[in-house]
């Protein structure tokens, strides 16, 4: 399996996700090959998707919802995104956990 798709930057963290709009709940789903995969209970519409995405990475990471940005793939599944936060090392570990192999698909 490859690295966990996360990289740090200063006072950020940046990762790659593939996110699956309109499950039954918003929840992790471990790894889709180079990224973390996200399903959302959000229907691709109207940027309702990626709102729900921007809300769970905020709780997830305890980061407000305005240090969520999509830097790539705003229509598409794969995403790039970039989270800005004080401690980076500290968020880009707990994306970590969720990249299981237990998780995969």
């Amino acid at each position: 399996m490859n690295e966990v798709p996360i990289r740090l930057e200063r006072e950020a963290v940046v990762v790659m996700l593939h996110v699956q709009p309109g499950a039954k709940h918003s929840q992790w789903a471990g790894r889709h090959g180079d990224a973390l995969k996200l399903r959302v209970s959000a229907p691709p519409v109207e940027g309702k998707a990626n709102e729900a995405l921007v809300r769970f990475l905020a709780q997830f990471c305890g980061v407000p919802r305005a240090a969520i940005e999509i830097v790539q793939g705003e229509t598409s599944r794969a995403k790039r995104v970039r989270i800005a936060t004080p401690d980076p090392q500290a968020v880009a570990a707990r994306l970590a956990t969720i990249a299981s192999p237990a998780l995969s698909d």
